[in-house]
């Protein structure tokens, strides 16, 4: 699959504090989070960058997912248009907690593209 949308699905073995672009340092409770992220490229190819520890720390979720207490446990890979990722996150955002514009500084329409499921 080329392009498309993502659910990242994150598991956080303990509360962390990470220092976040733009964000600045949040704190992050231990559990179970999915993230919505789209790539226009190369869906497998960003799947598989999101999973190393070592990189550069380019989008929000990088500076989640290099973290040493930090795993990806799964991905959900959906074929549909850009415009399926903030729907899918507002959607999410109705339901769980979120941290504040997370991922989603290019998103107008929804709060967080990050979610704490457990």
């Amino acid at each position: 699959m080329k392009k498309g949308i993502y659910l990242l699905f994150i598991t956080v073995k303990k509360d962390i504090k990470v220092k976040v672009g733009s964000l600045g340092e949040i704190k992050i409770k231990n559990g179970l989070y999915v993230y919505v992220g789209s790539a226009q490229n190369n869906l497998e190819q960003r799947i598989k960058r999101h999973t190393l520890k070592e990189k550069k720390l380019f989008w929000h979720i990088d500076y989640i997912t290099s973290h040493p207490y930090v795993e990806i446990i799964g991905a959900i890979l959906i074929n549909g248009p850009k415009s399926l990722e903030p729907n899918i996150a507002c959607k999410l955002s109705q339901k769980f907690p979120h941290i504040k514009k997370f991922g989603a500084t290019d998103d107008n329409a929804c709060n967080s593209h990050l979610f704490k499921i457990i």
